[in-house]
Protein backbone atom coordinates (compact mmCIF):
# COMPACT_ATOMS: atom_id res chain seq x y z
CA UNK A 1 0.00 0.00 0.00
CA UNK A 2 1.27 3.48 -0.88
CA UNK A 3 0.23 6.16 1.63
CA UNK A 4 0.57 9.95 1.61
CA UNK A 5 0.52 11.43 5.11
CA UNK A 6 -0.50 15.09 5.37
CA UNK A 7 0.36 17.15 8.46
CA UNK A 8 0.61 20.87 9.10
CA UNK A 9 3.61 20.49 11.42
CA UNK A 10 6.65 18.23 11.44
CA UNK A 11 9.70 17.93 13.69
CA UNK A 12 11.41 19.98 14.97
CA UNK A 13 8.10 21.85 15.40
CA UNK A 14 6.30 20.86 18.64
CA UNK A 15 2.71 19.62 18.76
CA UNK A 16 0.57 16.51 18.57
CA UNK A 17 0.60 16.01 14.76
CA UNK A 18 4.40 16.40 14.79
CA UNK A 19 4.56 13.44 17.19
CA UNK A 20 1.78 11.33 15.69
CA UNK A 21 2.69 11.48 12.02
CA UNK A 22 6.36 10.39 12.20
CA UNK A 23 5.45 7.55 14.56
CA UNK A 24 2.68 6.38 12.22
CA UNK A 25 4.98 6.70 9.21
CA UNK A 26 7.59 4.49 10.86
CA UNK A 27 4.95 1.94 11.82
CA UNK A 28 3.52 1.75 8.30
CA UNK A 29 6.97 1.57 6.76
CA UNK A 30 7.87 -1.22 9.16
CA UNK A 31 4.81 -3.12 7.94
CA UNK A 32 6.07 -2.95 4.35
CA UNK A 33 4.04 0.03 3.10
CA UNK A 34 5.46 2.89 1.05
CA UNK A 35 5.12 6.23 2.85
CA UNK A 36 5.45 9.86 1.78
CA UNK A 37 4.80 12.98 3.85
CA UNK A 38 3.47 16.39 2.82
CA UNK A 39 3.87 19.19 5.37
CA UNK A 40 4.52 22.90 5.81
CA UNK A 41 7.46 24.46 7.61
CA UNK A 42 9.32 27.71 8.22
CA UNK A 43 12.65 25.99 7.51
CA UNK A 44 13.62 22.62 6.02
CA UNK A 45 11.94 19.90 8.14
CA UNK A 46 13.76 16.94 9.62
CA UNK A 47 14.66 14.34 7.01
CA UNK A 48 13.69 10.70 7.43
CA UNK A 49 14.32 7.54 5.42
CA UNK A 50 11.12 8.21 3.47
CA UNK A 51 10.35 11.31 1.41
CA UNK A 52 9.20 14.45 3.25
CA UNK A 53 7.86 17.11 0.87
CA UNK A 54 7.10 20.58 2.16
CA UNK A 55 5.78 24.03 1.34
CA UNK A 56 7.28 27.02 3.08
CA UNK A 57 4.78 28.88 5.22
CA UNK A 58 6.07 32.21 3.96
CA UNK A 59 5.28 31.47 0.31
CA UNK A 60 2.45 33.21 -1.51
CA UNK A 61 -0.65 31.10 -2.15
CA UNK A 62 0.77 28.51 0.25
CA UNK A 63 -2.63 26.87 0.79
CA UNK A 64 -3.08 26.28 -2.91
CA UNK A 65 0.53 25.20 -3.30
CA UNK A 66 0.08 22.68 -0.51
CA UNK A 67 -3.13 21.27 -2.05
CA UNK A 68 -1.41 20.90 -5.40
CA UNK A 69 1.56 19.19 -3.74
CA UNK A 70 -0.84 16.73 -2.11
CA UNK A 71 -2.41 16.11 -5.52
CA UNK A 72 0.97 15.40 -7.13
CA UNK A 73 2.08 12.99 -4.42
CA UNK A 74 -1.36 11.35 -4.11
CA UNK A 75 -1.49 10.64 -7.85
CA UNK A 76 0.95 7.78 -7.29
CA UNK A 77 -0.53 6.60 -4.00
CA UNK A 78 -3.40 4.39 -2.90
CA UNK A 79 -4.74 6.54 -0.07
CA UNK A 80 -4.25 9.89 1.69
CA UNK A 81 -4.25 10.24 5.49
CA UNK A 82 -4.44 13.73 7.01
CA UNK A 83 -3.85 14.75 10.61
CA UNK A 84 -4.36 18.45 9.88
CA UNK A 85 -4.59 20.75 6.84
CA UNK A 86 -7.90 19.00 6.24
CA UNK A 87 -9.13 21.33 3.50
CA UNK A 88 -5.87 21.15 1.56
CA UNK A 89 -5.67 17.39 1.95
CA UNK A 90 -9.27 16.97 0.82
CA UNK A 91 -8.76 19.17 -2.25
CA UNK A 92 -5.53 17.41 -3.19
CA UNK A 93 -7.01 13.95 -2.72
CA UNK A 94 -10.10 14.90 -4.75
CA UNK A 95 -7.99 16.26 -7.62
CA UNK A 96 -5.94 13.05 -7.59
CA UNK A 97 -9.11 10.94 -7.26
CA UNK A 98 -7.74 9.12 -4.23
CA UNK A 99 -9.61 8.13 -1.04
CA UNK A 100 -9.05 10.17 2.09
CA UNK A 101 -8.95 9.24 5.79
CA UNK A 102 -8.80 12.04 8.36
CA UNK A 103 -7.68 12.18 11.95
CA UNK A 104 -9.69 15.08 13.38
CA UNK A 105 -7.67 16.77 16.11
CA UNK A 106 -9.76 19.88 16.78
CA UNK A 107 -12.45 22.25 15.59
CA UNK A 108 -10.12 24.23 13.34
CA UNK A 109 -12.70 26.99 12.84
CA UNK A 110 -12.94 27.54 16.60
CA UNK A 111 -9.17 27.64 16.99
CA UNK A 112 -8.82 30.11 14.12
CA UNK A 113 -11.42 32.40 15.67
CA UNK A 114 -9.73 32.19 19.08
CA UNK A 115 -6.31 33.01 17.62
CA UNK A 116 -7.68 36.00 15.73
CA UNK A 117 -9.49 37.35 18.81
CA UNK A 118 -12.91 37.05 17.16
CA UNK A 119 -14.21 34.66 19.82
CA UNK A 120 -13.26 34.21 23.47
CA UNK A 121 -15.70 31.56 24.69
CA UNK A 122 -15.42 27.80 25.04
CA UNK A 123 -15.48 25.20 22.29
CA UNK A 124 -18.96 24.10 23.34
CA UNK A 125 -20.22 27.69 23.27
CA UNK A 126 -18.71 28.19 19.82
CA UNK A 127 -20.83 25.44 18.30
CA UNK A 128 -23.91 27.69 18.47
CA UNK A 129 -22.12 30.94 17.60
CA UNK A 130 -23.13 32.71 14.39
CA UNK A 131 -21.56 35.08 11.87
CA UNK A 132 -20.90 35.12 8.13
CA UNK A 133 -17.19 34.28 8.41
CA UNK A 134 -17.88 31.40 10.77
CA UNK A 135 -20.56 30.03 8.47
CA UNK A 136 -18.19 30.17 5.51
CA UNK A 137 -15.32 28.47 7.34
CA UNK A 138 -17.65 25.84 8.74
CA UNK A 139 -19.07 25.12 5.30
CA UNK A 140 -15.60 24.56 3.81
CA UNK A 141 -14.58 22.44 6.80
CA UNK A 142 -17.69 20.28 6.50
CA UNK A 143 -17.20 19.95 2.74
CA UNK A 144 -13.65 18.70 3.32
CA UNK A 145 -14.71 16.27 6.05
CA UNK A 146 -17.52 15.04 3.81
CA UNK A 147 -14.86 13.99 1.30
CA UNK A 148 -13.32 11.58 3.85
CA UNK A 149 -14.18 7.89 3.75
CA UNK A 150 -13.52 7.71 7.50
CA UNK A 151 -12.80 10.17 10.32
CA UNK A 152 -10.93 9.19 13.47
CA UNK A 153 -11.41 11.25 16.65
CA UNK A 154 -9.00 10.76 19.57
CA UNK A 155 -11.76 11.34 22.12
CA UNK A 156 -15.44 10.60 22.52
CA UNK A 157 -15.83 14.28 23.35
CA UNK A 158 -14.57 15.41 19.93
CA UNK A 159 -16.60 12.73 18.17
CA UNK A 160 -19.72 14.18 19.79
CA UNK A 161 -18.77 17.65 18.56
CA UNK A 162 -18.14 16.34 15.03
CA UNK A 163 -21.46 14.50 14.90
CA UNK A 164 -23.09 17.83 15.68
CA UNK A 165 -21.70 19.11 12.37
CA UNK A 166 -23.77 16.53 10.52
CA UNK A 167 -21.14 13.83 9.93
CA UNK A 168 -22.60 10.35 9.65
CA UNK A 169 -22.01 8.32 12.80
CA UNK A 170 -20.96 5.27 10.77
CA UNK A 171 -17.98 7.23 9.36
CA UNK A 172 -16.70 8.62 12.67
CA UNK A 173 -14.99 6.49 15.31
CA UNK A 174 -12.98 7.08 18.47
CA UNK A 175 -9.31 6.09 18.40
CA UNK A 176 -7.18 7.39 21.29
CA UNK A 177 -3.70 8.74 20.74
CA UNK A 178 -1.20 5.96 21.38
CA UNK A 179 1.20 5.80 24.27
CA UNK A 180 4.75 5.96 22.89
CA UNK A 181 7.10 3.03 23.00
CA UNK A 182 9.36 3.99 25.88
CA UNK A 183 13.08 3.76 25.10
CA UNK A 184 15.52 2.70 27.81
CA UNK A 185 15.71 5.64 30.20
CA UNK A 186 18.10 6.41 33.05
CA UNK A 187 16.70 6.36 36.55
CA UNK A 188 14.63 9.29 37.72
CA UNK A 189 17.46 10.43 40.01
CA UNK A 190 19.93 10.33 37.12
CA UNK A 191 17.58 12.33 34.91
CA UNK A 192 17.00 14.91 37.64
CA UNK A 193 20.76 15.36 38.00
CA UNK A 194 21.14 15.60 34.21
CA UNK A 195 18.47 18.34 34.05
CA UNK A 196 19.62 20.07 37.26
CA UNK A 197 16.25 19.51 38.93
CA UNK A 198 16.02 20.09 42.67
CA UNK A 199 13.00 19.98 44.94
CA UNK A 200 9.42 19.96 43.61
CA UNK A 201 9.32 20.08 39.81
CA UNK A 202 6.43 20.28 37.34
CA UNK A 203 6.90 19.88 33.59
CA UNK A 204 5.01 21.16 30.57
CA UNK A 205 5.60 20.20 26.94
CA UNK A 206 3.76 21.52 23.91
CA UNK A 207 3.21 24.44 21.60
CA UNK A 208 3.23 27.77 23.41
CA UNK A 209 -0.03 29.13 22.03
CA UNK A 210 -3.38 30.44 23.31
CA UNK A 211 -4.92 26.97 23.67
CA UNK A 212 -2.47 25.91 26.37
CA UNK A 213 -3.15 28.94 28.61
CA UNK A 214 0.27 28.52 30.16
CA UNK A 215 -0.10 31.87 31.86
CA UNK A 216 -2.57 30.16 34.21
CA UNK A 217 0.18 27.73 35.22
CA UNK A 218 2.64 30.58 35.79
CA UNK A 219 0.13 32.40 38.03
CA UNK A 220 -0.45 29.18 39.98
CA UNK A 221 3.29 28.54 40.37
CA UNK A 222 3.75 32.07 41.69
CA UNK A 223 1.25 31.23 44.46
CA UNK A 224 3.05 28.01 45.50
CA UNK A 225 6.54 28.63 46.88
CA UNK A 226 9.44 26.26 46.17
CA UNK A 227 7.83 24.64 43.12
CA UNK A 228 9.62 25.02 39.79
CA UNK A 229 8.34 24.59 36.23
CA UNK A 230 10.25 23.25 33.22
CA UNK A 231 8.74 24.28 29.87
CA UNK A 232 9.59 22.36 26.69
CA UNK A 233 8.31 23.77 23.42
CA UNK A 234 8.04 26.97 21.48
CA UNK A 235 5.36 29.04 19.81
CA UNK A 236 3.84 32.48 19.35
CA UNK A 237 3.12 33.05 23.05
CA UNK A 238 6.69 32.52 24.23
CA UNK A 239 7.73 36.22 24.38
CA UNK A 240 4.60 37.12 26.37
CA UNK A 241 5.14 34.16 28.69
CA UNK A 242 8.76 35.14 29.29
CA UNK A 243 7.59 38.66 30.19
CA UNK A 244 5.02 37.18 32.55
CA UNK A 245 7.74 35.13 34.26
CA UNK A 246 9.69 38.33 34.92
CA UNK A 247 6.58 40.17 36.13
CA UNK A 248 5.78 37.40 38.61
CA UNK A 249 9.37 37.19 39.84
CA UNK A 250 9.67 33.58 38.71
CA UNK A 251 13.18 33.86 37.28
CA UNK A 252 14.91 30.64 38.30
CA UNK A 253 11.59 28.91 38.99
CA UNK A 254 10.38 28.76 35.38
CA UNK A 255 12.82 27.43 32.77
CA UNK A 256 12.19 27.61 29.02
CA UNK A 257 13.92 24.68 27.32
CA UNK A 258 12.83 25.43 23.74
CA UNK A 259 11.84 22.79 21.19
CA UNK A 260 13.18 19.36 22.04
CA UNK A 261 12.88 15.87 20.60
CA UNK A 262 10.11 13.49 21.63
CA UNK A 263 12.60 11.34 23.55
CA UNK A 264 13.76 14.44 25.41
CA UNK A 265 10.12 15.14 26.34
CA UNK A 266 9.84 11.63 27.77
CA UNK A 267 13.05 12.16 29.76
CA UNK A 268 11.71 15.47 31.01
CA UNK A 269 8.43 13.94 32.16
CA UNK A 270 10.23 11.03 33.81
CA UNK A 271 12.41 13.44 35.79
CA UNK A 272 9.53 15.66 36.93
CA UNK A 273 7.18 14.97 39.83
CA UNK A 274 4.13 15.67 37.65
CA UNK A 275 3.15 16.97 34.25
CA UNK A 276 0.97 20.07 34.21
CA UNK A 277 -1.54 21.17 31.57
CA UNK A 278 -3.69 24.27 32.06
CA UNK A 279 -5.33 24.31 28.62
CA UNK A 280 -8.55 26.24 28.03
CA UNK A 281 -9.60 23.64 25.45
CA UNK A 282 -8.20 20.28 24.40
CA UNK A 283 -9.00 17.12 22.54
CA UNK A 284 -6.84 14.21 23.75
CA UNK A 285 -3.34 15.60 24.34
CA UNK A 286 -0.36 13.51 23.29
CA UNK A 287 1.67 14.89 26.18
CA UNK A 288 -0.80 13.60 28.76
CA UNK A 289 -0.40 10.07 27.42
CA UNK A 290 3.39 10.50 27.21
CA UNK A 291 3.66 11.60 30.83
CA UNK A 292 1.49 8.76 32.10
CA UNK A 293 3.43 6.25 29.98
CA UNK A 294 6.67 7.04 31.82
CA UNK A 295 4.94 6.81 35.20
CA UNK A 296 4.39 10.51 35.87
CA UNK A 297 1.01 11.78 37.15
CA UNK A 298 -0.78 14.66 35.43
CA UNK A 299 -2.31 17.79 36.92
CA UNK A 300 -4.63 19.16 34.25
CA UNK A 301 -7.76 21.11 33.45
CA UNK A 302 -10.92 19.03 32.94
CA UNK A 303 -11.56 20.12 29.35
CA UNK A 304 -12.42 18.22 26.17
CA UNK A 305 -11.18 14.66 26.17
CA UNK A 306 -8.69 15.11 29.04
CA UNK A 307 -11.00 13.46 31.64
CA UNK A 308 -11.19 10.41 29.36
CA UNK A 309 -7.54 9.63 30.16
CA UNK A 310 -6.77 11.58 33.37
CA UNK A 311 -8.98 10.33 36.19
CA UNK A 312 -9.12 12.62 39.17
CA UNK A 313 -7.53 11.04 42.22
CA UNK A 314 -6.45 7.92 40.31
CA UNK A 315 -3.63 8.86 37.93
CA UNK A 316 -3.76 12.63 38.28
CA UNK A 317 -5.71 15.65 39.49
CA UNK A 318 -8.28 17.65 37.51
CA UNK A 319 -9.22 21.29 37.98
CA UNK A 320 -11.54 23.77 36.19
CA UNK A 321 -10.04 25.73 33.29
CA UNK A 322 -8.88 29.35 33.54
CA UNK A 323 -8.69 29.18 37.34
CA UNK A 324 -5.15 29.77 38.72
CA UNK A 325 -6.35 29.47 42.30
CA UNK A 326 -7.81 26.00 41.70
CA UNK A 327 -4.64 24.90 39.93
CA UNK A 328 -2.49 26.27 42.76
CA UNK A 329 -4.64 24.37 45.29
CA UNK A 330 -4.17 21.13 43.33
CA UNK A 331 -0.40 21.67 43.20
CA UNK A 332 -0.30 22.28 46.96
CA UNK A 333 -2.38 19.16 47.53
CA UNK A 334 -0.13 17.07 45.30
CA UNK A 335 3.15 18.10 46.93
CA UNK A 336 1.69 18.17 50.43
CA UNK A 337 0.50 14.54 50.44
CA UNK A 338 3.24 11.94 50.00
CA UNK A 339 0.77 9.05 49.93
CA UNK A 340 -1.33 10.69 47.20
CA UNK A 341 1.76 11.41 45.13
CA UNK A 342 2.94 7.80 45.44
CA UNK A 343 -0.47 6.36 44.59
CA UNK A 344 -0.94 8.53 41.51
CA UNK A 345 2.54 7.68 40.25
CA UNK A 346 1.99 3.94 40.74
CA UNK A 347 -1.23 4.05 38.70
CA UNK A 348 0.08 6.26 35.90
CA UNK A 349 1.78 3.77 33.59
CA UNK A 350 -0.90 1.11 33.82
CA UNK A 351 -3.65 3.61 33.04
CA UNK A 352 -2.46 3.90 29.41
CA UNK A 353 -1.24 0.34 28.95
CA UNK A 354 -3.99 -0.42 26.44
CA UNK A 355 -3.02 2.52 24.20
CA UNK A 356 -0.20 0.72 22.41
CA UNK A 357 1.11 1.89 19.05
CA UNK A 358 0.50 -1.62 17.72
CA UNK A 359 -3.20 -1.41 18.58
CA UNK A 360 -3.81 2.21 17.54
CA UNK A 361 -1.69 2.31 14.41
CA UNK A 362 -2.87 -1.17 13.47
CA UNK A 363 -6.44 0.14 13.43
CA UNK A 364 -5.42 3.03 11.18
CA UNK A 365 -3.61 0.60 8.88
CA UNK A 366 -6.75 -1.54 8.61
CA UNK A 367 -8.89 1.46 7.67
CA UNK A 368 -6.38 2.74 5.12
CA UNK A 369 -6.30 -0.69 3.48
CA UNK A 370 -10.09 -0.94 3.50
CA UNK A 371 -10.77 2.40 1.83
CA UNK A 372 -7.94 1.96 -0.70
CA UNK A 373 -9.66 -1.17 -1.99
CA UNK A 374 -13.10 0.38 -2.40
Amino acid sequence: MRVVLVTGIWPPDPGGPASHTPALAEFLQGRGHMVEVVTTADAPPELRDYPVYWVTRSSGLRHLRCALLVRRRAAGADVVYATSMVRRAALGAALARRPLVIKLVSDEVFERMRRSGRFDGTLDEFQSASGARRRFLRSTRDLALGRARHVFCPSAYLRGVALGWGLGAERVSVLPNPAPEIPPLPSRDELRAELSFEGAVLAFAGRLGPQKSLGVTLDAIAAVPKVTLAIAGDGPDRPALERRVRELGLDGRARFLGSVSRESVLRLFRAADASVLSSSWENFPHTVVEALAVGTPVIATAVGGVPEVVRDGENGLLVPPDDPDALAAAIRRFFGDDELRRRLAEAARGSVAAYTEEAVFGRIEEELARVSQQ
